[in-house]
């Protein structure tokens, strides 16, 4: 099933179909599991059952009079829709591990984006009939796939979907949705219903790593985004990141990655500028 999404898109949430989502309209934050990035027009991300998602546009989008000013187009689909055993053929070997690793959340890159994109915005104008060959052809495309991205830490659905883990769905999902903001240990406590004990406990175990080592992760990991692909000053990209400070910001930047903040913009720069004086693949 094909959807043109005009309305302001869904907030944090999870369903048991696979789905593609192609952004035509909109930039803002995107969240795939325990995943914080920026998205920009073009964004294209497949992912697996009951991965937890958002992609918030920057307020821009929201301050027209009349409606929301993004725009997305979602396909979706059952894993059985064409039968119990369709993607569990030897002929399908390739496409069923983009169908594992989804359960990531793949970022799909380079051609294979512009293929499936351009696919994607023709199903819109297509009856019913056409647009599944479409998503036939997106099945094979997507079976050749080497250009993309695993969004969601490995075990991540795992324990978001173990019943151990209920008291902590909340939990991660306010953490997610609020990093940028302080975030007090008592609040998290009273979300979860849970002692101080208890909570540190669970944490640990399903993380390996202790609420504030986990809050600087995603923390950094945002920051990382926007070193690479923002123009904005250090300063002010520790504060978009949820830091409270700079030189906090760069101590625990560099425990986690190894460099300074200053350090990897520069060799992200650097990186990106050397792509783009490679030719890019004609597509034929």
């Amino acid at each position: 099933m094909v959807y043109h999404e005009t309305n302001p898109f869904s907030r944090w949430h999870y369903h048991p179909e696979y789905e593609l989502v192609l952004i035509t309209k909109g930039i803002g934050k995107r969240m795939v599991g325990d995943n914080i990035d920026r998205f920009d027009e073009g964004d294209l991300v497949f992912l697996g059952p009951n991965l937890p998602h958002e992609w918030l546009c920057d307020d821009e989008y929201y301050i027209h009079a009349k409606k929301f000013q993004g725009e997305g187009i979602v396909i979706q689909f059952i894993e059985k829709f064409l039968g119990a055993t369709f993607f569990e053929i030897f002929e399908n070997r390739e496409l069923k591990k983009i169908m594992i690793e989804s359960q990531q959340g793949c970022l799909l890159k380079g051609n294979i984006k512009i293929m499936i994109s351009m696919i994607m915005k023709k199903m819109l104008t297509q009856d019913a009939g056409d647009n599944l060959y479409s998503l036939l052809n997106i099945f094979k495309i997507l079976s050749n796939s080497k250009d993309h991205t695993l969004l969601s830490s490995p075990n991540f659905l795992q324990t978001f979907q173990s019943d151990d883990y209920d008291p902590m769905r909340k939990v991660i999902q306010f953490i997610l949705q609020n990093f940028h903001e302080p975030i007090q240990f008592k609040n998290l406590l009273k979300i979860a219903n849970m002692s101080s004990t208890s909570f540190s406990v669970l944490f640990k175990k399903t993380h390996n790593m202790t609420f504030k080592e986990y809050l600087v992760k995603i923390r950094v990991g945002y920051a990382c985004r926007l070193l690479g692909d923002d123009d904005k000053s250090i300063s002010q990209i520790s504060f978009d990141a949820g830091f409270e400070n700079l030189s906090n910001f760069n101590r625990l930047f560099k425990k986690f990655k190894g460099v300074t903040p200053s350090e990897f913009k520069y060799n992200s720069k650097r990186r990106k500028n050397m792509l783009s004086s490679i030719s890019p693949l004609k597509i034929f």
